[in-house]
């Protein structure tokens, strides 16, 4: 297993043996040129359908309005951070707009996160 080959999970068009284990039983491939597009992006995988979303870090962080906050773009200049989330709009539209509603609303939204 450690040896083989697979499908870049995030663009898709290159097979690379750079993996991690996400959770049990479910391998996250990534090949070295999104291991790049990672310096100047964030990147967000769905652990569920396998959708990655990549956004600028300089937009996130510019959107970014709490207090301390000032020095996180000197922080993340050059790290590479994929990071898994559980769900996304595309395999469950339903949830992240009843996530989003009840975090608006001011209610606990920790029943959503597993």
């Amino acid at each position: 297993m450690y040896d083989s080959l697979g499908q870049c999970n995030l663009c898709r068009e290159e097979y690379t043996s750079t993996h991690i284990e996400v959770k049990p039983g479910t391998i996250l491939y990534v090949c070295t040129r999104c291991l790049e597009k990672a310096k100047e992006n964030f990147v967000w995988v769905c652990i569920n359908c396998g959708q990655a979303y990549f956004r600028p870090k300089e937009l996130i962080l510019s959107r970014l309005q709490d207090a301390g906050m000032e020095h996180a773009p000197l922080l993340c200049e050059g790290v590479q951070l994929i990071q898994g989330i559980d769900i996304c709009i595309a395999c469950d539209p339903e949830g992240i707009m009843d996530y989003v509603s009840a975090k608006n609303a001011g209610l606990d939204t920790s029943v959503f996160i597993s």
